[in-house]
């Protein structure tokens, strides 16, 4: 069992029968009045995040929560395969986990999976990926008075815009989180 006097950045709870991770806190003891804590909560099944004050020494149940490496390794045309690199075991990830992260999955790349009472129930891709164009139209010079962009489509299937210099078959840095052409990967 937690405490509030327990609470750091990065300490896994369950509150409402849910698990959540704690990214602030701030203990306050005003003049008048009993002490109490006001907390900043991200929610690990919804990543919806939440403020929260609870009264000073209130009780929380430890999350029983783990993030674990694993090899995406296919669609089975209604959920994701994983496999622990460890033990081989293998896990079936629904679309609605995914999210939005499935534009960045390849076949047999690293993914963090994060376990809630050894169920997946959230997803981590790396921030940057090294991806291939596998289609994207010439740029022609002179059509932009500076520098454009050009939508390309990469091996994975996500469409993004990328300058104009950048050309089919060519490996390319994405940053995951916004979706952009970061730079071209020196081969």
């Amino acid at each position: 069992m937690y405490s509030t006097s327990d609470f750091k950045k990065g300490l896994k709870l369950i509150m409402d029968n849910a698990p959540y991770t704690v990214l602030d806190f701030q203990h306050v003891k005003p003049g008048k009045g009993p002490a109490f804590v006001r907390s900043k909560l991200k929610n690990l099944l919804t990543s919806k995040i939440i403020d929260r004050t609870f009264r000073s020494g209130e009780k929380f149940e430890e999350a029983d929560v783990e993030t674990r490496t694993m090899e995406y390794l296919y669609f089975d045309g209604t959920d994701y395969v994983v496999m622990d690199s460890g033990t081989y075991e293998q896990y079936n990830i629904s679309e609605e986990v995914i999210g939005d992260n499935e534009k960045w999955m390849q076949e047999n790349s690293s993914i963090l999976v994060l376990l809630f009472k050894g169920n997946p129930v959230n997803i981590e891709i790396s921030q940057f990926l090294e991806l291939e164009i596998t289609k994207s139209d010439p740029g022609i010079k002179g059509n932009t008075a500076q520098g454009g962009s050009k939508p390309a489509t990469l091996s994975t299937g996500a469409i993004i815009q990328v300058p104009l210099f950048v050309e089919e078959g060519e490996i390319i840095k994405v940053d995951t989180t916004t979706g952009s052409y970061v730079e071209r990967v020196k081969k």
